[in-house]
C-alpha cells in the first residue's frame, strides 16, 4: 500500500448544477463544483467523465481530491446518459471537440464557479490548474495537455492544448489509431486516431494490465501509449490486476466495475493526489516513493 503523508480530510461543500450559458452548443453546461470548507490558495482540478457518465460520477476520486485541498470542477459533458443525445444528431461526430469546448469554458468561468460556491471567493488558486479525465475522458484531458485528434482522411491535427493548465492524470486512456483499433472502434469512433507527440505538458498516466479493451486488437498495453509516445515529464502507474474501472472509480456503486477493489481505488487516490501535488508545485517531497516493500504490491510507478 502507499505511504503518504496525506493532509486530514475536512469537510466539502458541493454546489450542482452550476448551469454556464452555452449557446453554440446546443445545450446549456451543468457543472458541479466541490472545494474543501477550510484553506486558501486552492488548485484547481477540473475532471472529465467517461462516455455516457455526468457531473454525479467518479465520486471515489474526486470526493477525495477535494476533502484533501483541491476546488474540482466537473462538467457533464454532451455524451452524458442524462442527456440523452441521438446517435443521429448532428453534434455527434464532433462531439469529442464539445468535450474540449466544455473544459475551455469551464475554465474561462472560473470566476463565476468560484462565487458560486458558499465561503469559496478569494480561496482560489487560478495560477494552478490541472486536468484529469477517465476512459474518453482521458482523451479529452489529453487534448488539452498537447495530443491531437488527426483527421482520418487529411492526417491533420489542431493544436487545442490550454497554457493554463499545468498538468493532467489520464486514467485508462485509449492509445494509438489505425491498425490498433479493431473493427468496430474503426467503423464508430473516428476521432480515435491521436498523435501524442505534442503532448508536452506533464502528466500521469494510470492503466490496469487487465484493461483489455474491445476498442483494440493489442490488449492492455494499449494504454499504456500516452505514456510512451509523448515528450517531456511523464509518469506512468501500472495497477496489477485492474480492468477499466480501476477498481471501482466511476462511482461507489457503480454497475460498471468489474474489478472491485476498495484497496486499489485507496492507491489510486493517493498517487493522484501526491502526483498532482507534485506537478502543481505544491509539494515535491517524492512523490514516487508511492508504493511500500510490500510483498503483494497494486502497481508500480515508472518515470521519464
Amino acid at each position: 500500500m502507499a505511504e503518504f503523508d496525506i493532509s486530514p480530510a475536512v469537510p466539502v461543500v458541493s454546489v450542482k448544477p452550476v448551469v454556464l450559458s452555452a449557446p453554440d452548443r446546443g445545450e446549456d453546461l451543468r457543472v458541479r463544483v466541490s472545494a474543501p470548507v477550510t484553506g486558501h490558495n486552492l488548485p484547481v482540478i477540473v475532471f472529465s467523465h467517461g462516455f455516457g457518465s455526468s457531473l454525479d460520477s467518479y465520486g471515489p476520486l474526486t470526493d477525495f481530491w477535494a476533502a484533501h485541498g483541491f476546488v474540482v470542477v466537473q462538467p457533464t459533458h454532451l455524451d452524458s446518459r442524462t442527456l440523452g443525445l441521438e446517435p443521429n444528431d448532428p453534434r455527434t461526430p464532433r462531439i469529442w471537440r464539445y468535450r474540449v469546448e466544455d473544459v475551455r469554458r469551464v475554465l474561462d468561468d472560473l470566476e463565476l464557479l468560484e462565487a458560486a460556491v458558499p465561503g469559496l471567493s478569494g480561496r482560489v488558486d487560478r495560477t494552478r490548474i490541472a486536468v484529469a479525465g477517465h476512459s474518453f475522458g482521458g482523451q479529452t484531458a489529453g487534448v488539452l495537455l498537447g495530443l491531437r485528434v488527426l483527421d482520418p482522411t487529411t492526417g491533420a491535427g489542431d493544436d487545442l492544448s490550454d497554457p493554463r493548465i499545468s498538468a493532467g492524470v489520464l486514467l485508462a486512456t485509449a492509445g494509438k489509431g489505425g491498425a490498433d483499433l479493431s473493427s468496430f472502434a474503426a467503423e464508430n469512433f473516428p476521432f480515435m486516431n491521436p498523435d501524442f507527440s505534442a503532448m508536452r505538458t506533464p502528466a500521469l498516466v494510470v492503466a490496469g494490465d487487465k484493461d483489455d479493451s474491445p476498442l483494440t486488437v493489442r490488449g492492455p498495453d494499449w494504454m499504456t501509449d500516452p505514456y510512451a509516445l509523448s515528450p517531456g515529464d511523464k509518469s506512468l502507474l501500472t495497477l496489477f490486476g485492474a480492468e477499466h474501472s480501476l477498481g471501482g472509480i466511476p462511482g461507489y456503486e457503480a454497475k460498471e466495475t468489474t474489478d472491485e477493489s476498495p484497496e486499489r481505488v485507496a492507491l489510486l487516490q493517493q498517487v493522484t493526489w501526491a502526483y498532482l501535488r507534485h506537478a502543481l508545485g505544491i509539494d515535491s517531497s517524492g512523490w514516487t516513493k508511492a508504493l511500500s516493500e510490500s510483498r503483494n504490491p497494486l502497481g508500480r510507478i515508472e518515470s521519464k
